[in-house]
């Protein structure tokens, strides 16, 4: 599990979006954010997701979050990746996985029996005053997005994030 918790301070990042635009943490200040983390594009899974996510795009927004899916997939695979499935979610491309370490997400797993490092999929709402408000494992992928949604509904509600 990620070394962050609620109530501490988003970590600094840097994070070039396959819509030619940098994505930092300065950016977030004043609006909550919800960066969806994921392990690569083009697999089931994170197809399922980043398509929850694209369907639910406009529900983020009328809670003013910035939203943005990270991967260790490059710029040029995003692009690919969005436009093969028509996703409207920026991707922040991460291939040296500096922003993934950040967050802690770049751990030890097991499948099938085998150990190997990976990307544990994770969602962070941040809050408008730059403190993670909410960490939220996909725990199961369908669903993921809608309940990433309801968390930031209630912390904007609690004013919390707004």
């Amino acid at each position: 599990m990620t070394h962050l918790k609620p109530g501490d301070p988003a970590p600094d990042f840097s994070l070039a979006r396959d819509d030619n635009t940098v994505l930092t943490k300065a950016d977030l200040t004043g609006r909550p954010a919800v960066l969806f983390f994921y392990p690569e594009d083009d697999s089931g899974g994170c197809v399922d997701e980043n398509q929850e996510f694209s369907a639910l795009a406009e529900a983020f927004a009328a809670q003013n979050a910035i939203l943005v899916g990270v991967s260790p997939d490059t710029l040029e695979s995003h692009r690919k990746f969005r436009a093969k499935y028509g996703l409207v979610v920026p991707l922040g491309a991460d291939p040296e996985r500096q922003t993934i370490e950040t967050f802690g997400l770049w751990q030890m797993k097991k499948l099938y029996g085998r150990e190997f490092m990976g990307l544990v999929r994770t969602s962070f709402i941040i809050g408008a005053d730059g403190r993670v408000a909410a960490i939220i494992r996909a725990t199961r992928i369908k669903g993921h997005a809608a309940k990433v949604l309801t968390a930031l509904e209630e912390l904007v509600k609690a004013g919390q994030s707004a």
